[in-house]
């Protein structure tokens, strides 16, 4: 008899796979119950029951809004409101105090916001330099800036007085008659050859 001991191979994975099992079953009884994940978007309950909020009415409203905040309810811009008109009141009673010949300021009115785009597009096509300065021209910002009262044009058709109109459609015809004034200087002195250096002194 050969004294080479004998030895019993056993399949350790088939008890290790029941080992699993039974502590899966395990953690699964002692965890909480998990809700169902909710659905995209916003929930309404109604009566005790959920119902899906109504979707974009389109892809291009969804992608405009992605990333806004959502928008202030009619009873927080209403407090908002009274509290920056407090707020106003406050500081032109400090004025007035520091100053008292200064009277109360005026309203602020649609002409007054034409008028801010109108001063903007001037000193920005260099309108304003005072003499012996050379004026700083951004071609760029008025762009911008003509381009924005082209936009309140078209968003205010049809909501605004006659003289409002008239007050609008005269400042937008001047400051794009100035700017196409100004890139024709541009364009000319651009289509010029560059000059040389002057001639010494012999």
């Amino acid at each position: 008899m050969s004294d080479t001991p004998k030895f019993e191979v056993i399949d350790r994975r088939k008890f290790k796979a029941e080992e699993e099992e039974q502590q899966s079953a395990q953690r699964a009884a002692e965890a909480p119950a998990v809700p169902d994940p909710p659905s995209a978007g916003p929930q309404l309950v109604v009566n005790g029951s959920k119902q899906e909020a109504a979707a974009p009415e389109s892809a291009h409203d969804e992608a405009n809004g992605a990333g806004l905040p959502p928008a202030p309810t009619a009873e927080e811009s209403h407090e908002q409101k009274n509290a920056y008109e407090a707020s106003a009141q406050r500081l032109e009673d400090l004025l007035r105090a520091q100053n008292p010949g200064m009277g109360p300021q005026p309203a602020i009115t649609f002409e007054h916001l034409v008028q801010q785009f109108y001063v903007s597009a001037m000193i920005q096509m260099g309108a304003g330099a005072q003499d012996g300065q050379r004026p700083r021209v951004d071609i760029v910002g008025a762009r911008t800036t003509i381009d924005l009262l082209g936009v309140l044009a078209e968003k205010t058709r049809g909501n605004l007085t006659e003289v409002e109109t008239r007050t609008l459609d005269s400042v937008l015809f001047e400051v794009r008659m100035a700017f196409l004034e100004l890139t024709s200087m541009i364009s000319v002195q651009a289509m010029q050859p560059p000059q040389g250096p002057p001639p010494g002194k012999r």
